[in-house]
């Protein structure tokens, strides 16, 4: 419901379940019937819609039941006075609400219906036996009804449900709005999808934006024709774009800070709450220091299972890197040489291209096994929580992809020194990796949703074999349930689908960077790619997938850490670039040219890690508001202190003055 009054209703929550074909005579025992019960009596607002083979269970929460479910979890939002304070419903105006004006965001929101629907446990002594055509069902004493007919197979899916008048609202000022093409209004998307996916779009937006500037100098270095001052043009435009990429990752730091400030998140939380979907509990992946602590030894014991914890982990991660690694070298590098070896051996264009496209394809198909392997290992590694295994699962898929991407680039780079036959391949990546790619995920959701709707046509029609005329889907929900999720092409309980969208702008960005020199105009077009991305990955997630599940993550996390190492490649691999274009001959003589490009790659490196310091990664305001939140809550806790110090010194002093002069205490 919203927060204004409860006005009006907005269901959020959707729990789908089969059509029954037989109805139970005592409702009690319908194990359907006690659900809904169940989750009326925990406050919520129920409404049941019959689709073509399943009943849906739409939900909606008053704003009094997420507070008091929001203090039950023992959830910590920030107050007015700076400082996160754990929620209590009798003290609601304390609490500081979101930009939008309600008082939950939708990621807490969220938190609270999983509180909600999963505790709706057995709360008598015995155990119950609950029917559902025909089967009986025992529903245990203490267990959650939900997570035992998931078991069962009779929950079929729970997921949160758009609302309807927020989408539209979004359709019309953002994804089909054609006018501001990078603008985006990212308080409304983080109000609607939460945390991660406002940062990946905030990221994106700002990414596009500064991205004109190399873009326009590309452009003029590819249309004027600088004779024999390329030597000089090239060098002064690899130090832009170093410069540049260096620069744009400062302040994007900075521009996340502001974010979190402006969305008062509480970054611990923030790392600590990551989840794939409703019927996963929260921080279900319980930390082995935690357990530790329970064990109730002595220090010198603990401190000793501590180490063996931390080096064990290290001990784990670094062998399932190890492992990643050599399948890399073993089994992918062959592969991508002879790859690179047919292009530079076959003559034809048209077979290049047409070779280009099957190993694209070929290639795929490889990268998931490299990535399903990847995921079997992390499983074993010791991390806290799920975003840990998230950016464990993102270094390592981000080293098949980067074998798989560049290896190739690097062939005809190094040994052949063959800048025509570079630009070619850049030329068919950047358009067959990029615009097929993104025509395919975006037809994709809508083929799969497509077979769906004909799917429940035809099982409707066999169910029923005299029913002649048009089937029509006249419910909201259940057009919801038959469109795909939003989620990772490589592993959906660990990663959403940002981490396609991730992926690809991180092979796009390292693909125009480390080849700047060979491609200028590479530039020019990922700009113009990024636009389209913006618009196509918004109507994907407003009209053609289900609305994600959020999740909280308050920046871009391991991303960052790759796109950083991207730019230190690319002041090698530009370097050797430019080495190449002059010493043509391979006399590899040290000379003033070669002396100056040698030079200049330290100098970037340094001026790279210089701008990381005396660029501050937060706005002077967001510090300002941090101290002086930081005062307020240390004067107060001050206060307090010093009355609880007071009082109990004057407890003490009438304890004193009621002692006799022989030191016995009178007793009242």
């Amino acid at each position: 419901m919203t927060d204004a009054g409860d006005e009006q209703i907005v269901y959020e929550i959707a729990v789908v379940v089969p059509k029954r074909n037989l109805k139970e005579e005592n409702e009690g025992c319908d194990c359907v019937e006690v659900l809904v019960n169940e989750l009326r009596d925990v406050g919520l607002v129920v409404e049941r819609v019959l689709g073509l083979s399943e009943e849906f269970i739409k939900l909606a929460a008053p704003l009094e039941t997420l507070g008091k479910a929001a203090a039950k979890l023992q959830m910590k939002k920030p107050t007015h006075i700076g400082i996160d304070l754990q929620f209590e419903w009798e003290e609601v105006e304390a609490f500081v609400r979101q930009p939008d004006g309600s008082l939950f965001s939708w990621c807490e929101r969220f938190q609270c219906y999983h509180y909600l629907i999963y505790e709706t446990v057995n709360k008598k002594n015995s155990d119950l036996t609950l029917k559902f055509d025909g089967k009986e069902i025992l529903w245990e004493a203490g267990e959650s009804l939900l997570q035992r007919l998931e078991l069962e197979g009779i929950v079929k899916q729970v997921f949160p449900l758009h609302d309807e008048t927020k989408r539209r609202k979004l359709l019309r000022s953002w994804a089909l709005n054609c006018w501001d093409l990078t603008s985006q209004p990212i308080d409304e998307i983080y109000a609607y999808f939460g945390t991660k996916i406002a940062v990946y779009f905030a990221f994106l937006g700002m990414y596009t934006r500064w991205m004109i500037f190399p873009a326009a100098f590309g452009l003029i270095l590819q249309l004027i024709d600088f004779g024999s001052l390329k030597l000089l043009v090239l060098p002064a435009f690899f130090i832009s774009i170093v410069l540049w990429a260096s620069l744009f990752f400062q302040f994007w730091k900075r521009k996340n800070a502001a974010l979190s400030a402006r969305w008062h998140l509480n970054l611990s939380v923030s790392t600590s709450q990551g989840y794939k979907s409703l019927g996963r509990e929260w921080s279900s992946l319980q930390s082995s220091m935690e357990l530790i602590k329970n064990l109730g030894i002595d220090k010198t014991e603990e401190k000793k299972a501590f180490q063996r914890y931390e080096w064990f982990t290290y001990l784990k991660r670094f062998r399932n890197d190890a492992m990643v690694i050599l399948s890399i070298i073993c089994l992918q590098l062959p592969f991508e040489l002879a790859y690179a070896h047919l292009y530079e051996v076959i003559k034809s264009d048209i077979v290049k291209f047409g070779l280009t496209a099957v190993y694209l394809l070929a290639i795929q198909y490889f990268t998931k096994i490299g990535g399903k392997i990847s995921i079997r290992l992390i499983k074993y590694e010791n991390n806290e929580n799920t975003e840990y295994w998230a950016n464990s699962l993102v270094y390592k898929v981000f080293g098949l992809y980067f074998m798989q991407s560049y290896i190739g680039i690097f062939y005809h780079a190094l040994l052949h020194r063959n800048f025509l036959t570079l630009r070619q391949v850049l030329i068919q990546r950047l358009i067959l990796s990029e615009v097929l790619e993104n025509l395919w995920e975006n037809s994709l959701p809508f083929l799969k949703y497509s077979y769906k709707k004909y799917r429940a046509v035809r099982n409707k029609k066999k169910c029923e074999k005299g029913l002649t005329g048009k089937i029509q889907f006249t419910s909201r929900v259940e057009k919801e349930y038959l469109k795909p999720t939003y989620s990772a092409s490589i592993c959906e309980e660990l990663e959403d689908g940002l981490f396609d969208d991730f992926l690809e702008l991180a092979l796009q960005f390292g693909m125009i960077m480390m080849f700047a020199c060979a491609f200028p105009p590479a530039f020019t077009f990922s700009t113009l790619n990024n636009i389209t991305e913006i618009k196509t990955d918004a109507v994907k997630l407003l009209a053609m997938m289900k609305r994600p599940a959020p999740r909280a993550a308050s920046t871009i996390g391991a991303w960052l850490n790759i796109f950083q190492f991207l730019i230190l490649m690319s002041i090698c691999t530009n370097s050797a670039l430019l080495v190449w274009l002059y010493d043509q001959e391979g006399k590899w003589k040290i000379e003033p040219g070669l002396a100056a490009i040698l030079i200049m790659e330290h100098v970037l490196l340094l001026i790279k890690f210089a701008f990381s310091r005396f660029v501050p990664e937060e706005p002077a305001w967001v510090r300002a508001n941090r101290m002086k939140n930081a005062t307020q809550a240390h004067d107060m806790c001050s206060k307090q202190l010093l009355r609880t110090i007071s009082g109990g010194e004057r407890a003490f002093g009438r304890l004193i003055q009621r002692k006799t002069p022989d030191k016995t205490n009178k007793t009242e």
